[in-house]
């Protein structure tokens, strides 16, 4: 019998800090991540996981 792998990727929930806002994003993200309220960017894609800039409020699986 063969195992499913876990995947490695999940999705994070990130307060942007510019504004304070909570946005959800995926680690893992191919384009840019910008905050809704404020325009900041939070997360930018670097061919892997992406390089987040806010502060990582919670792991979601």
């Amino acid at each position: 019998m063969r195992k499913i792998p876990m995947p490695r990727s999940k999705f994070l929930r990130v307060k942007c800090p510019n504004c304070g806002a909570e946005v959800i994003v995926f680690n893992k993200a191919a384009t840019v991540v910008k905050c809704p309220n404020c325009g900041e960017t939070i997360a930018i894609p670097t061919g892997g996981k992406a390089k987040i800039l806010g502060k990582v409020v919670e792991t979601l699986t």
